[in-house]
């Protein structure tokens, strides 16, 4: 949940688009995370300073995800952010 509202808020926050695609995908082992918005350019991770009240979404993404990146576009393409997590084994 932690890594869906991240991925989301960041979303909302930085495309001037009001629509948001949200995609879960289970494959083999790994759980897919992917938020598609229409703004064109690169998720950029940033470091702020100590007092900033934001700017850590991607940080905490990177740090609790296996893999997290971005596949980014032009024109109507946008911005997808997406990253995986383990799945449990199965019993």
């Amino acid at each position: 949940m932690l890594v869906v509202s991240e991925l989301v808020t960041n979303a909302l926050l930085h495309s001037s688009t009001q629509k948001i695609t949200l995609s879960i995908t289970a494959q083999d082992d790994m759980l897919w995370i992917t938020v598609r918005d229409g703004k064109p350019g690169k998720p950029m991770l940033r470091t702020p300073d100590a007092q900033a009240a934001s700017g850590r979404g991607l940080l905490i993404v990177d740090a609790v995800t296996r893999e997290a990146g971005g596949i980014w576009g032009t024109g109507t393409n946008g911005t997808a952010t997406w990253c995986c997590l383990p799945l449990p084994a199965r019993r």
